[in-house]
This record gives structure tokens, sequence and C-alpha cells, in this order.
């Protein structure tokens, strides 16, 4: 079932609850004021016919007249007057007694002083009568039929209005769901039209304040990561393909050279280590992509605990300088930085990764090779200096410093793959951290800035 549909029918069976509560509510409300309303006439016929019999000089027969020609044009009130012996004093019409009074009745007429009940369709009151220090009971019995029929024309107004206003109801609620939820209609449209190959289309906004362009907004937001994935990903899978298929293609062409004539011993070595060469670089490679991945996980799926940060700076430095005899690393915690402002949340390897990659490229294109780093701290933010002299880098390297498998002419001379940076920017930002560099006077810094409690 539609929504559209299912909002309609909804809507219909809450008013049609509201409006049956409603018209239930008025019926029994009228039917309790008629009741009450022909009791109080009934007591003031029964005073008026007491009244008229023990006051007046109108003989008993003229009185029974009076009775019976009004019968013949309305519902007469029937009334009977009884003395404190249960003897009938007077009675309209006794041969068409309607309430048959009983000597119990009587009995709880004096006692009570006044009762009233349904005798089958007709309604009865009695009542206590005084008259010259005597006590009589007076009962009046009539049947209401202006009453009855203001009832009956009532429920059936009330019915046929009932199912009147639920079908205008219905046809108004499809009317307003329709005209609601075109724009969610519109937008299934266009959403259809949406494939893998068509991911620059977008849903049309409004500068409406509702939900629905709230929830176009919020799939164009979609739509724009997805194709900025996709366009990733494809960039990606090239950029690999083309750094996978270089040292394959060297190892492959140093081997088939090997096999097609006798070498020295010597010959063979240097050609093994070529290709030994060729597939530790792949294995670095392999590694970095390996790390990507991780740095490219949800959040939410990344294990933070408290991390010290001079110990991951200590394992990085340790690490570079073992593989690297070459390189010459210093590192530098300025008295100020207390030891709690070194802890973080983290997840550590992750930035032993960042912090490799760092003093890695520092000490790679510095001349010297040599990497300064500097730990600073102010109230709210740790600062860390990776600092290294050298050719400045152009402002337009700088710009693309940070995009996975860029590298610039002067950074050819070296192997790399252009991965470092983008993933220690990705490890960075995921630690809710800043990066940025500053190249000139023939340094480069690198400046990591994180946020402290």
């Amino acid at each position: 079932m539609k929504i559209r549909t299912r909002l309609t029918l909804l809507f219909t069976l809450i008013t049609a609850m509201l409006l049956g509560v409603y018209s239930i509510s008025i019926y029994y409300s009228s039917k309790e004021a008629r009741e009450k309303s022909f009791y109080s006439e009934l007591q003031n016929e029964a005073i008026a016919k007491a009244d008229l019999f023990f006051r007046s000089s109108l003989p008993e027969q003229e009185m029974h007249k009076l009775y019976k020609n009004n019968t013949r044009t309305l519902n007469e009130v029937q009334v009977a007057i009884y003395d404190v012996h249960k003897q009938l004093v007077y009675h309209d019409d006794a041969k068409v007694d309607y309430v048959k009074e009983t000597s119990q009745m009587l009995s709880q007429i004096f006692q009570k002083k006044k009762i009233n009940f349904f005798l089958n369709d007709l309604q009865v009151i009695g009542m206590v009568y005084q008259y010259e220090g005597q006590t009589y009971a007076v009962t009046a019995a009539a049947y209401d039929q202006y009453g009855y029929e203001y009832l009956t024309h009532l429920l059936t107004i009330s019915i046929i209005s009932f199912f009147i206003i639920l079908v205008l109801i219905y046809l108004a609620g499809i009317f307003l769901s329709k005209k609601a939820l075109s724009p969610l209609t519109e937008m299934v449209i266009q959403i259809k039209k949406i494939t893998a190959g068509k991911l620059q289309l977008r849903l049309k906004t409004t500068k409406a304040k509702d939900e629905l362009n709230e929830l176009a907004q919020n799939f164009n937001g979609m739509l724009e990561r997805l194709e900025n994935s996709f366009d990733s990903q494809k960039h990606f899978v090239s950029n690999i393909s083309h750094e996978l298929r270089t040292p394959l293609s060297a190892i492959i062409t140093e081997l088939e050279l090997a096999s097609e004539k006798d070498k020295t011993k010597e010959e063979y070595q240097e050609t093994i280590q070529f290709a030994l060469d060729d597939a530790r670089n792949m294995v670095k490679l392999s590694n970095s992509l390996m790390d990507l991945a991780k740095a490219s996980y949800d959040p939410n799926e990344i294990s933070f605990s408290e991390v010290r940060l001079d110990e991951v700076l200590l394992e990085s430095y340790t690490k570079i300088t073992k593989e690297n005899s070459g390189y010459k690393v210093s590192l530098n915690i300025e008295d100020s930085v207390e030891e709690d402002q070194l802890i973080i949340q983290g997840n550590e390897y992750l930035l032993q990764v960042a912090f490799n990659n760092l003093i890695d490229n520092a000490c790679k294109y510095s001349p010297e090779h040599t990497c300064l780093i500097d730990v600073s701290t102010d109230s709210k933010i740790l600062t860390i200096h990776f600092t290294n002299t050298g050719n400045a880098i152009n402002e337009e390297d700088l710009k693309h410093i940070f995009k996975p498998f860029y590298r610039s002419e002067n950074s050819k001379s070296e192997k790399g793959h252009g991965i470092g940076l983008f993933l220690t920017e990705k490890i960075i930002h995921l630690h809710h951290a800043k990066i940025t560099v500053v190249s000139e006077y023939n340094e480069t810094t690198f400046k990591v800035n994180f946020m402290i409690s």
C-alpha cells in the first residue's frame, strides 16, 4: 500500500473516530436532556391538574372531557391522585390506566416524596402533593412523542452527515496527500534516472525548509560523496596498476635477460639484487596500500585508546634511523610541555605510520638527510614540527602535495609512490588534528596540531 493511500485512510479513520465520538456525545446528551425536560413537564402537569381538581369548582366530569378532547390532538398527560389510605381520589381515565399504581408504588411515593421511572415507552413521575393539611400522592404519565421524533431526526441527520463528511474527508485526504507528496513522487522519478554511470545527476532542491527538501539535500550530499568515491577509486586503481606494472616489468625483463645467455656469478648476483630491490619496492607499496586501507575505515571501526605522542615519536625515530643508517633525526621536546599534554586518544599504529612518513620524507629530500622534530604547546594545542633543509617546494607543488600518487618533478629522483603524504593527512584528520606545510628559504616544515584538553 502506498504512503499516500495509507495516510489518507489513517486520516479518514481518525476523523471518523473523532466525529463518531462527537456525534454519540451529542445524541446521548440530547437524550438525557429530553428525559429531564419531560420529567419536569410531567411534574408541572401533575401540579396543575391537582390544583385544578382541588382549587377550582370544575366538576370531575368536565375534567375528564377536557382530558379526552386533548388526547385527540396530542399525547395528553394522564394524572391520578391518591390519598394517604391509597384510595383513588381522581383519575383522568380509570378505564385506560397507564400506570396501574400499586400499593408498593404509592408507599414508595409517600416515603421518597418524589420518584420517576420508565414504563415501556411512557415516562412516569410520582410526587407528594399537600392540600389543606392533607397529603396526597399524584402520578403523571405520558409518551413524549415530540421528544422521540426530535431524537430520531437528530440520529438520522447525524448518520447521514457522518457518512457524507467521511466521503468528503477521504476525497480531501486524497487531494491533500497527493499535493503534499508530489515532491516525493517527483523525487522517486529523478532517483530512477540515477545509475552508476550517471552519478553526476542531482535531485532538485528548493529554498523551502521542509523535511523533503532536507532529504533531497542530504541525498545529493550522499551522491556527491559516492561520485567522489567512485572517481577516487578509478584514479586509485589506475595509479596502482601503473605503480605495480613498473617493478613487475623490471623484474620480468631482468629475469628474461638472465635466462637468455650465460652470465658470470657476479652478473647473476647483480641481476638477483635488482630483482630483490624491485620486489622490496613492491612490498613497500603493498604495505603503504594496506595502511591506506586501514586509514580509510569508518572512524567508528578504528580502536582508539590513550597514546603518548612522545613515545610514538621515539619509536618512529628509532625505526627510521635503524633502517637508514645515513639518516640523522633529532627530537626536541620543550620543557614547558607537561606529561599529561602528550597523551591523546588515538590509534598508535596509524600515528606511527604518519610520523614515519613525515620523518622519512624529511630525511629523503634533505641534502644532509636530516630531520628536526620540535614539540611545543600552548594551553589548548600541542604542535609537532618536522623540519628539513633543502630546496624549497614551489607553490604549485604545495597545492597538490597531499593528493594521492602526486609526485613533483623534484621528487622523482627519489624512490616513492606518492602515497605517504596522502596517507599521513588522512591519519592526522582521523585524530581530529590538522597538518600544514610551509616551504621557504631552503627549509620545509610540516606542522601537526593536536587539540588537548
